[in-house]
């Protein structure tokens, strides 16, 4: 069976009896080893045990009084992130379940890149055993921000760390954030080269065809289906659209922060104009396998989903919309 996205660490991890993600030491000091958090020579004595003593024991307690005591201001705040997430994972029997508690909740304080890191790991173990290299680079819009790029009638999207070359812009794998780079060329995905996604998934440098009618669309379905499935143990069919024709808008989740807004006018019966209408990169209609997990006042009605773009052009999916935007009656996770 062809392994894939190796770079989250999910075979750092362990799993339970129903399929979640379990953490473990050495996942914890992945996190521990990164350039961030490794002591410069000119860094103070609390620093340095800090540092020590957590890559021996990673589940340490740790007293706001000891990052404190930490004299630089950005190794202190590096500190006080990836201790915070740390604990989020030990506060959880699994990874899943801490990243529904982090999405119910709001996620406020912790940086995306801690976000979308934990969502690629759980994503990697929601598709284990799959073997399309579309659904697969469909998937990787949940936590990797693209870049829309037009290619005469086709909607492409690139990863938008390579497409925009190397910039401030943070990394989000494990591996980058432990100072791996590419130089990667951004290959469109194809019947002709999808062998090739294999070897070459944690470099990002695919892009995915999007266009209405073709397999990105169908793909992406997949994979949000796999996703729901894995994380609320509720078994949905979704289906990419072409357009909206008169459907009643009974239930809608934007799967982006502008799909969002796009998708409150429309709810409250605006219409849209042709610019903000072309920011609609896909739509799907979702429907549950059984009504009666649904929400009373939707019933049988199905629910659509709205994935856009930015004014300028990017692409930033918001996975727990998902989670958190369908009308559900039991929100439990499945593993």
């Amino acid at each position: 069976m062809n392994d894939f996205w190796i770079a989250c660490g999910h075979h750092l991890l362990d799993r339970d009896e129903g399929g979640g993600l379990r953490v473990t030491d050495e996942f914890l000091k992945a996190y521990f080893a990164r350039p961030e958090l490794m002591p410069p020579d000119d860094a103070c004595p609390v620093e340095r045990r800090l540092h020590r003593e957590l890559l021996a024991d990673p589940r340490q307690a740790v007293g706001a009084g000891e990052i404190a005591g930490i004299v630089d201001a950005d190794a202190r705040e590096n500190w006080q992130f990836v201790l915070a997430f740390r604990d989020l994972l030990l506060r959880h029997p699994t990874l899943e379940a801490a990243y529904l508690a982090l999405v119910r909740s709001g996620v406020k304080d912790l940086p995306p890149i801690f976000v979308n890191q934990l969502v690629h790991v759980i994503l990697r173990n929601a598709l284990d055993g799959c073997d399309d290299p579309f659904v697969l680079r469909a998937a990787e819009l949940f936590f990797r921000p693209q870049r829309v790029l037009p290619h005469e009638q086709a909607l492409l999207l690139g990863d938008e760390e390579v497409v925009g070359g190397r910039s401030p812009t943070p990394v989000l794998s494990l591996m980058s954030m432990l100072g791996a780079t590419t130089d990667a060329v951004v290959e469109a995905l194809g019947e002709e080269n999808a062998g090739t996604y294999w070897q070459r998934s944690d470099q990002f440098d695919m892009a995915l065809d999007l266009t209405a009618g073709g397999r990105g669309p169908v793909a992406l379905a997949q994979a949000m289906t796999r996703w729901v499935s894995h994380l609320l143990g509720i078994d949905v069919m979704i289906e990419p659209l072409r357009a909206l024709h008169e459907e009643r808008l009974t239930w809608y989740v934007g799967l982006d922060a502008d799909a969002t807004r796009l998708g409150d006018r429309l709810w409250h019966g605006e219409e849209l104009g042709e610019r903000e209408a072309g920011r609609v990169l896909a739509l799907f209609r979702l429907t549950f396998a059984d009504s009666s997990c649904a929400l009373d006042d939707v019933g049988g009605e199905p629910v659509y989903l709205i994935l856009s773009m930015t004014a300028d052009q990017k692409l930033r999916m918001k996975p727990q919309n998902l989670l958190t935007g369908l009308p559900v009656k039991h929100l439990e996770m499945a593993t």
